[in-house]
């Protein structure tokens, strides 16, 4: 039975997808009265090792929730002194967010000298197990804060299997639940004026922050094909660049596609999230390599059919010619399958993304957590 569960991650006043989905989370948790706190950094990683603008929301603290902004990602002593501290409150679990093996040292420690009270129980829940960008030591690291925890959930097959390259210990696959706190859609013309863009063109979107495994260079050079071009096909590329823009940009200037692809290199609020979205006619996923896509969720919230490669786990949430299309992680695929969206049209995939859509609960991320706890 849990009673009292401590949420250890990322969460305000640190914005993105992974606080949304921290907060997220405990709410739920609330909602079934369990007792539920965030502890969560006041520093997440050294400025020179962020690649952004900026870790922190602008936003006020979300009500009803209880936040402890104690963990400094660097500092050991404080590792001791925030272990301590959760050791002496005597959780019945902890869910502890894993997505970099960078916070090994900080995470493992803190969990190790919170599991000396001989009560506490630890679920990892992994966002990836391998990062997509290896650095030596990885696998150090990572071996470390296994040690420190008794059971792993993750969100794809591909990070479960990657789970068990390192443990034996219980764990289960429970898939990314749908991001539904970005209010509801908008009609199409309002968001591509929002946009500048003419409420009949052809628009798909590249959402989310940008880094090499994700292959926006091959949905560039996909957009020089000349059946796209025929199509009057338009794409918008909404989010942080987390590394240089510029051969983006030159890639877009060398194949003369100024004219048919806008970038909003800034970190896209949640509020602004909406009109993105629901601007678009299909979203695009060409990554490289991944494991899961908080993208996904969020086109399923707005009920958007998407592209993904058949990369990770990005092909386990989106069924093939249903509420998408997969095709392999080049441009001339990407290319094809494009067209081949429009040629299908968006009432091909919506029943299919209706039905779809409600397996994506958090009420079931719960339940997975509660039941993979009584395993422990």
């Amino acid at each position: 039975m849990v009673d009292q569960l401590i949420i250890m991650g990322p969460a305000w006043p640190l914005r993105g997808n992974l606080a949304a989905f921290d907060e997220k989370l405990a709410n739920v948790f609330m909602q079934a009265s369990i007792n539920t706190k965030l502890y969560t950094f006041y520093l997440q990683y050294p400025g020179f090792l962020f690649p952004g603008t900026t870790q922190y929301s602008t936003d006020p603290a979300p009500e009803k929730l209880t936040i402890d902004v104690a963990i400094n990602s660097i500092n050991p002593f404080n590792w001791i002194k925030v272990g301590l501290k959760i050791k002496r409150e005597r959780p019945d679990l902890i869910i502890v967010r894993y997505w970099i093996p960078f916070m090994a040292p900080c995470l493992g420690t803190i969990l190790s000298i919170v599991k000396r009270n001989k009560h506490t129980k630890v679920i990892a829940i992994v966002d990836n197990m391998i990062p997509h960008e290896k650095r030596l030591g990885d696998k150090l690291l990572t071996q470390y804060f296994v040690r420190a925890v008794d059971g792993f959930l993750t969100m794809s097959q591909k990070v479960q299997n990657d789970v068990k390259l390192f443990t034996n210990k219980p764990s289960c696959v429970s898939p990314h639940p749908i991001y539904d706190h970005f209010g509801e859609a908008i009609p199409t013309a309002d968001a591509r004026k929002f946009l500048h863009l003419d409420v009949n063109d052809k628009v798909i979107l590249f959402f989310g922050f940008v880094r090499a495994y994700k292959g926006l260079d091959l949905l560039i050079e996909a957009m020089a094909d000349p059946a796209i071009k025929a199509a009057g096909i338009k794409l918008v590329i909404a989010g942080e660049f987390y590394e240089s823009p510029t051969p983006y940009l030159n890639q877009i200037e060398q194949l003369g596609l100024t004219d048919t692809i806008s970038v909003y290199n800034q970190y896209i609020g949640e509020k602004e999230v909406t009109q993105y979205v629901s601007a678009a006619d299909f979203i695009i996923q060409p990554y490289r390599n991944a494991t899961q896509s908080g993208v996904t969720p969020m086109a399923y919230h707005f009920l958007k059919p998407m592209l993904v490669t058949n990369v990770g786990g990005l092909a386990d949430t989106v069924p093939h010619d249903k509420v998408g299309l997969v095709v392999q992680p080049n441009p001339s695929s990407i290319a094809e399958g494009i067209v081949q969206l429009y040629e299908r049209g968006t009432a091909h995939f919506m029943p299919h993304l209706i039905t779809e859509k409600k397996k994506y609960s958090w009420e079931q991320m719960r339940q997975s957590f509660l039941t993979l706890y009584q395993q422990l």
